[in-house]
C-alpha cells in the first residue's frame, strides 16, 4: 500500500510549501435566488483553484505550483484568483500535471490560468471585473485568460444556460453578486449551481474489492467534517482503484440529498481534492 500511495503522490503531490494558505472567497450552493439581475454568471470550470500572488501560483492549501518560468512570464504583477484548466472533463489530467515536482513542458503548453477575480482590489465585483477586463482583454500572455462573465434575465434563462453547459461536458455555473466586495471564506455573494450536489470528506479506510475488483480498492470509507461516516464505492476509474486516494487525503464526492441521519444519498467518488501537508512532506 505504501508503494501505491507513493505512486499517487508522484502524480498528484503538491509543490513546495508557501508561507500560508491564501485567503480565498468560497462559494455556497445556489438556493433558487430570483434577483438574478444583480449577479454575474460564468461557467464553473473543472480545474485546479490557484492564486497568482504576483510572483508565483499557489494552491488552495498554500503550496506553490511548479509552473515553468515561461508560463507565468507575462502575468500581471497583481494577485489574481482563478483556475488552472485544460478543458471540460479533464480535471484528473490538469491536477496531475500542475502538482508534479518537475513540470512537464508539453502538459503546461496546453494549460490556461482562467481568472475570475482580483482579490486585492477594494471595490465591488462590478469594479473588479472592469479592472480585470482592462488588464486581461487583450491578454498579455497566451497562458492566461479572463473567464467569460455574463448576465441572465431570469431563472428560466439561468437553468437553460446550465443545461447547455452540462450538455457540452461542463460542471455547472457560478453566480457572483455585482455589489459584493472580496471577503475570504464562504459567502452568499458567490454561488455555485450544478445538476448535483458535491462535498468533501476525509479518507479513513480502504475496503477491499470483490469479483472483478478483487485485489484492489472496492470502496473508500470516508468521514465528513460533521462526523458522518459512509462508503464511496462507485465513480472510480480502474487506475483509481489500483492507486486509491491515500488515508488522510480529502476527496470530493457527488450526491443527491441526504437521509434523515445526514448520510449522503447515492454518493459517488468525483475526484481527489488534496493531500495533507505532512504526507506530502514525507514522500517528497
Amino acid at each position: 500500500m505504501r508503494t501505491m500511495i507513493l505512486i499517487g503522490l508522484l502524480l498528484c503531490g503538491a509543490g513546495a510549501a508557501h508561507a500560508e494558505p491564501p485567503a480565498l472567497l468560497l462559494a455556497t450552493d445556489y438556493a433558487g435566488e430570483t434577483a438574478l439581475e444583480a449577479f454575474w454568471v460564468s461557467e464553473k470550470l473543472d480545474g485546479v483553484r490557484a492564486r497568482w500572488d504576483g510572483a508565483q501560483l499557489v494552491s488552495r492549501q498554500g503550496n506553490v505550483f511548479n509552473a515553468p518560468a515561461w508560463f507565468t512570464h507575462d502575468f500581471p504583477d497583481v494577485p489574481l484568483d482563478g483556475e488552472l484548466w485544460l478543458g471540460r472533463g479533464r480535471f484528473a489530467e490538469v491536477s496531475g500535471a500542475v502538482r508534479r515536482q518537475q513540470p512537464d513542458t508539453a502538459q503546461w503548453r496546453d494549460i490556461r490560468f482562467m481568472v475570475f477575480d482580483l482579490p486585492d482590489h477594494p471595490g465591488t465585483f462590478d469594479a473588479r471585473l472592469a479592472a480585470l477586463r482592462a488588464r486581461l482583454q487583450p491578454s498579455p500572455s497566451p497562458y492566461i485568460a479572463l473567464i467569460e462573465q455574463f448576465r441572465v434575465a431570469d431563472r428560466a434563462a439561468l437553468l437553460a444556460r446550465l443545461d447547455t453547459v452540462v450538455a457540452r461536458g461542463g460542471e455547472g455555473l457560478m453566480l457572483h453578486h455585482g455589489s459584493a466586495r472580496y471577503q475570504p471564506g464562504r459567502s452568499d455573494a458567490l454561488l455555485k449551481l450544478k445538476p448535483y450536489q458535491d462535498a468533501e470528506a476525509v479518507v479513513i479506510g480502504h475496503l477491499p474489492g470483490k469479483g472483478r475488483h478483487a485485489g484492489r480498492l472496492g470502496a473508500l470509507q470516508v468521514e465528513t467534517a460533521e462526523g458522518i461516516r459512509f462508503r464511496l464505492g462507485t465513480g472510480f476509474s480502474d487506475h483509481e482503484r489500483d492507486v486509491p486516494p491515500p488515508l488522510g487525503s480529502v476527496v470530493t464526492y457527488r450526491y443527491h440529498g441526504v437521509t434523515r441521519d445526514g448520510v449522503p444519498r447515492f454518493a459517488s467518488f468525483l475526484r481527489l481534492r488534496h493531500l495533507p501537508a505532512a504526507m506530502a512532506e514525507e514522500y517528497e
